[in-house]
């Protein structure tokens, strides 16, 4: 009976030394109780509690984790809070009943455990509670910091935005009292402007009318459509196999037969022809039944550069236009020879259409021809394209020369610069 009452007081003990943090986990309470009672126990005989095996290893892993984790030692203290509560209050039940029966010899050893558990316990929690409040007083502080440097941003830019409104402000009147002044001012440079430009198209008329292709310093005009205007050739010899031409033209209007130049004899007027048929350019070799068509390669007032080249051996014939091989033909009066002693013409042909031998009104030429010049032989493609550049007047035919073969002009023909 009396081993039965000494073991739960051993247990209450070791819960005791436990939870105490003034104690360490290596003391071993022994427990020695010396009574001379009836039951016979020994005065010698230690009584060891069954805690100190199995209960010290359970508080202690409960200590262990309450380090490892501030949420667990709250969690853990409460847990132990409600455990100590429950056990206290069997535990005084239990001594009630110990006191009862052995008031006089335990009474002092259970007020001093008591009074000790309790202390230990009060400090235990008052230490973890302090911890808590001091963690909760630092992220308190922390909040308030945060939120005064919040404040204190939000302040700046406001200041800032309401600084950037008033000088938007500000400029916004100056600029509404330089508009006036502003306005005036670009009406006037307008009006500048469109003098100059009408000035530059004035002198942009006058140049593009007097602007000369191909590095040329003359030209013969023409200056209207008359049987009477037109300027002949005199070229030494023109016994012709082959031959090639370049031309630079500006016709003012091109009719269904505008002669650029002609030759040819009393037997055939058509010998060599260039003629103009609205925008397309035709070259006739030996007869009008032979034709080389370039179509929609000649604008009226532009200036356009023309070549062509024959070879009576093949009979091939070809029309350059601008620097740009535009059309080959083959077969055209091959075998035959160009003859000498014909009639060469600018701007007409001689046809013997009309009374007295004269020319016909709607062949006339009016416009601009420069850079005219004729090869016994048939150029290379570079040679061709040389002729349509700034350098064109520069290269001069050996037939005809532009500047150095005698033309003569008739009627109202007149040499421009």
């Amino acid at each position: 009976m009396i081993f039965s009452l000494i073991t739960p007081l051993n247990i209450l003990v070791c819960a005791v030394c436990c939870f105490s943090t003034a104690l360490t986990i290596d003391d071993i309470i022994h427990v020695k109780l010396n009574n001379d009672l009836e039951n016979g126990i020994l005065e010698n005989e230690e009584v060891f509690s069954d805690c100190q095996v199995k209960d010290m290893t359970k508080w202690d892993k409960l200590f262990t984790m309450l380090e490892n984790s501030q949420m667990r030692e709250n969690m853990l203290l409460q847990t132990v809070d409600e455990v100590v509560s429950v056990e206290l209050e069997s535990l005084r039940a239990e001594m009630l009943q110990f006191v009862s029966n052995f008031a006089g010899a335990c009474a002092s050893n259970i007020e001093k455990s008591t009074v000790k558990i309790t202390t230990e316990l009060n400090r235990s929690l008052a230490s973890k509670c302090e911890q808590a409040q001091r963690r909760e007083n630092s992220l308190n502080t922390k909040k308030e910091n945060d939120l005064e440097n919040a404040v204190l941003l939000n302040f700046n830019i406001s200041e800032r935005i309401s600084r950037i409104e008033e000088a938007l402000l500000l400029r916004t009147t100056e600029d509404s009292s330089n508009c006036a002044e502003t306005s005036s001012a670009l009406e006037a440079v307008q009006q500048m402007l469109d003098q100059t430009n009408a000035k530059l198209q004035t002198a942009q008329s006058w140049i593009s009318q007097r602007y000369l292709p191909g590095g040329c310093e003359l030209a013969i005009l023409f200056p209207m459509r008359s049987p009477k205007i037109y300027a002949s050739v005199h070229p030494a010899d023109m016994t012709l196999q082959a031959f090639s031409f370049c031309v630079w033209v500006k016709v003012t209007e091109a009719l269904d037969k505008t002669i650029v130049f002609s030759y040819g004899t009393k037997r055939n007027p058509y010998e060599i022809q260039l003629y103009l048929n609205h925008q397309s350019s035709v070259l006739v070799i030996g007869g009008d039944q032979n034709k080389v068509i370039a179509d929609n390669v000649v604008e009226p007032s532009n200036w356009t550069n023309v070549c062509g080249t024959w070879s009576s051996e093949n009979g091939k014939a070809t029309l350059w236009v601008n620097g740009n091989n535009r059309v080959t033909s083959y077969d055209i009066a091959k075998g035959h020879e160009i003859p000498n002693r014909g009639i060469f013409q600018l701007g007409q042909e001689k046809n013997g259409c009309c009374v007295g031998g004269g020319f016909d009104e709607l062949l006339s030429f009016s416009g601009k021809i420069t850079g005219f010049n004729l090869w016994d032989k048939e150029l290379s493609d570079e040679e061709i394209t040389l002729t349509g550049t700034e350098q064109g007047c520069s290269v001069r035919g050996n037939v005809v020369g532009w500047g150095t073969t005698e033309i003569l002009l008739h009627g109202g023909a007149q040499y421009i610069h």
